[in-house]
């Protein structure tokens, strides 16, 4: 499935055309890449979106072969972080200050 039909059936974003302008505005990175409207998504692909000044990472757990109720949608993805840039900044100084034995 195409990473901008994948945001619209997910719920993450409201239109498809929506989507793909958040990927040409360089809002969107999958597995640490630009993302790209009709790039092909799997299960297990990492999805950052810049939102913002708030960065919401998530993992793929399915791909779905149709439109889901908004009910079943939030089952498609993981929330692996949901931080406002500013907090990823301050974690990064803490960890550089303390960094773990």
């Amino acid at each position: 499935m195409r990473l901008d039909l994948f945001l619209k059936v997910s719920r993450l974003v409201k239109r498809r055309t929506l989507a793909q302008d958040f990927c040409h505005r360089g809002w969107i990175e999958v597995n640490g890449t630009k993302g790209k409207p009709g790039r092909n998504m799997k299960q297990g692909d990492k999805i950052i979106l810049h939102l913002g000044s708030r960065r919401k990472e998530i993992e793929i757990l399915d791909i779905p072969q149709k439109n889901l109720p908004a009910k079943e949608a939030h089952k498609l993805y993981r929330v692996v972080s949901d931080l406002p840039e500013i907090e990823k900044i301050c974690d990064l100084i803490e960890t550089k200050k303390n960094p773990s034995p």
